[in-house]
């Protein structure tokens, strides 16, 4: 453990503003960022269908999903500029110190981005300009940009829950290694567990667009197609996601015990530790929850007898507030139990598809994919508000607190109400092109 001794508290009436600017540019941002790591694999697949088989249909779903794509890729790149922005003017004492630290990947995912960018142009605007296989390579660029700018970006989200490769030597950062920061122990579990978070999002949204359409007797053969091939991805990826959030909450319970006792709200350290489902912390336990024993010791270590670390271990100023623990055992619980539904949900299909070659047939299964789209942003968010409230009150665990990192400028709630209605525009501005482009014949 390293003693949290960089900076000072600064002068600021507004910290929880800013933390929550902060967090609602994150809502706004990750679930573009989904797109943009999985989105771009779905609409080359469809365009490399069309290639082996030469049918059209392939191509012209393929072409529509590419605007699309190119859509939610300008929006990204709107909110990804404004987070950008506000880690410089909401947390200058964060960029300052550390800066050097992580700036090898903050620089390799900017890198990324331009990539990106570029390869988008070519592949929307060289729809029949380019020939067909030459067309299909240059999606790939866009497939692996996207997946490398998540990389690095969740890297520096790993450091932040576990900072190596610097030393701190009389209050200074020093003897920065950028490439043991870079590879951080918590960065392998987040980053899988946020490709998967990705193509779950992206396949049950765009399966849920075509699911409510489906409902309303759109039967014909490109709905079904826009229905079946992000569903599938989903579907794939969502068992997935069951065991590599095991390995993040073994990862987690090693790294930083007293988040783990943050999901739980588990107050006194103890052995064969219990989990309880539902209930509200209060006065250091848990309270009408249904309580199941042992069990959080068995999830955490895989033994029924381990010893779990409490929230005694530490003092109240080193963990969230009564309220925080609430926020993130509740966020925790629904990321859990929307990620069950999902997988369950998943299986049921492929199962179907593997016995009988077809969609089931159930109005329900499709009610239940027009919820599970809206449903699985739900479980992204309380994903991160599990991830970054549970490391409160550190921006840098252990080592520099949020409210050291703070700006002391005036006019927070200013830029705040400025934000919310860029915000509003932004969406606004997102949905109207998106129907318009829904309602647009398809492009053979």
């Amino acid at each position: 453990m390293i003693d949290g001794s960089l900076g000072g508290p600064v002068e600021q009436q507004y910290l929880l503003e800013a933390r929550q600017m902060q967090a609602l540019s994150l809502a706004v941002h990750i679930p573009l960022v989904c797109f943009g790591i999985a989105f771009p694999a779905m609409v080359l697949f469809l365009e490399g269908l069309w290639l082996r088989t030469g049918d059209p249909v392939y191509k012209a779903l393929a072409k529509r999903w590419s605007k699309a794509m190119l859509i939610l890729f300008a929006c990204g790149v709107v909110t990804g500029t404004i987070l950008s922005f506000e880690l410089g003017l909401l947390w200058p004492e964060f960029m300052a110190t550390f800066g050097e630290v992580f700036g090898l990947a903050f620089g390799l995912e900017g890198f990324s981005f331009f990539l990106e960018a570029i390869f988008i142009a070519i592949y929307v605007y060289g729809w029949d300009r380019l020939p067909p296989r030459v067309h299909l390579a240059c999606g790939a660029p866009i497939v692996a940009t996207g997946i490398a700018g998540s990389f690095f970006v969740i890297s520096v989200n790993g450091w932040m829950n576990k900072p190596v490769g610097f030393d701190i030597r009389d209050g200074e950062v020093v003897n920065v290694r950028p490439f043991e920061a870079l590879f951080n122990d918590n960065f392998w579990h987040e980053f899988v567990h946020m490709y998967l978070a990705g193509t779950i999002v992206a396949g049950f949204v765009v399966a849920a667009v075509y699911a409510a359409g489906w409902l309303r007797g759109k039967r014909e053969r490109r709905h079904r197609l826009g229905l079946v091939v992000p569903l599938t991805f989903a579907a794939l990826a969502a068992p997935a996601q069951l065991l590599v959030g095991d390995w993040a909450a073994r990862t987690v319970a090693e790294n930083q015990p007293t988040k783990l006792a943050v999901f739980e709200g588990l107050g006194p350290t103890e052995r064969g530790a219990p989990l309880h489902v539902l209930g509200i912390y209060e006065d250091g336990e848990v309270k009408y929850g249904i309580k199941f024993p042992k069990l959080l010791s068995l999830l955490a270590y895989h033994d029924p007898d381990a010893r779990v670390q409490g929230l005694d271990a530490v003092g109240a100023d080193d963990r969230p507030s009564d309220t925080g623990i609430n926020i993130v055992r509740l966020s925790f619980q629904a990321m859990v139990a929307i990620g069950s539904g999902l997988a369950a949900l998943g299986v049921f299909y492929l199962w179907t598809w593997w016995r009988r070659r077809r969609l089931p047939r159930s109005p329900w299964f499709f009610r239940a994919l027009v919820v599970a789209g809206p449903l699985s942003l739900v479980a992204l968010i309380c994903g991160w508000v599990t991830t970054e409230v549970g490391r409160q009150p550190w921006i840098v665990y252990e080592v520099m607190r949020t409210e050291e990192a703070v700006t002391g400028a005036d006019g927070i709630p200013i830029g705040y109400a400025t934000l919310v209605v860029v915000y509003i525009a932004l969406a606004a501005i997102a949905g109207v092109m998106l129907r318009r482009l829904s309602r647009k014949p398809l492009e053979v």
